[in-house]
């Protein structure tokens, strides 16, 4: 089992040639949230990690954005990677925003799907993810909230079934994590190129905050991707895969560049 600083990774990294892509899944996740249609991008070297606490990953979790992206930094160093693209849905997307944000030189690109600069959690979901008995009705907000009305039940189920695997107080700190998460004044410190992914339909993070993302980013792109709700890169996989392809692949990269 692939583990370093304590967290787990699926490695698919033939590509040496092509610059590291850091998959980070959003709360309550793990790396089995990017279908293999991401996670197994051909020619492309990609790290799908599970946060700490999540998965099989090391740890309690954590209970800021900041310190989830210390964590993926200490990963990186562990490996002697110094520079990445960091592709995060939801939480992952905060999380690779602040690292495009106070980690510019470490940052090569930045993809950011269903994500915002600022994610407020109802009161509900912090109530319901605080004590173990209720979790299962925290799982059902989300399902019921993250997926468009043409998505496979299967799928629904699936996902809340991987959600309910990881412990409460974990999926609690994550919620935490998110509602003070506040960057929107400081997008404009972002240098690296960006390709920000939305659903249509996405009721957790709306159209309107990838478009402000899109506003203030000054070197991104925009992709509404129709029949597809907050969990995009699950129900539209194969697009929103051939968007990163073309995003990761007009990086310009040598190299040793990142080692």
């Amino acid at each position: 089992m692939p583990l370093s600083a304590g967290i787990y990774y699926f490695e698919n990294g033939t590509n040496w040639a092509r610059p590291p892509v850091v998959l980070i899944h959003g709360a309550g996740g793990n790396n089995l949230f990017w279908p293999p249609e991401i996670r197994r991008l051909k020619n492309q070297r990609i790290y799908a990690i599970d946060l700490p606490g999540h998965g099989k990953s090391d740890g309690i979790g954590r209970q800021s954005i900041a310190d989830y992206a210390a964590s993926v930094l200490k990963f990186l160093e562990s490996l002697k990677i110094q520079k990445a693209v960091f592709v995060g849905h939801s939480m992952g997307g905060a999380i690779a925003l602040w690292l495009g944000i106070h980690h510019p030189s470490r940052t090569l690109g930045l993809g950011l799907i269903g994500t915002a600069p600022r994610l407020m959690v109802t009161e509900a979901l912090l109530t319901d993810s605080s004590i173990a008995a209720s979790l299962p009705l925290a799982a059902k907000r989300i399902t019921d909230l993250a997926f468009s009305r043409y998505t496979d039940a299967r799928l629904r189920e699936l996902a809340s079934q991987r959600m309910l695997e990881v412990r409460f107080p974990v999926l609690h700190n994550d919620f935490l994590a998110c509602n003070i998460f506040d960057q929107t004044n400081l997008l404009g410190r972002v240098k690296a190129p960006s390709v920000i992914i939305c659903g249509a339909e996405d009721r957790m993070t709306p159209l309107r905050y990838s478009e402000i993302l899109h506003l203030r980013l000054k070197r991104s792109s925009i992709h509404v991707i129709e029949q597809a709700g907050h969990m995009v890169m699950l129900e539209q996989p194969r697009i929103v895969a051939n968007l990163l392809d073309e995003f990761i692949d007009s990086i310009p990269f040598q190299p040793g560049s990142s080692e």
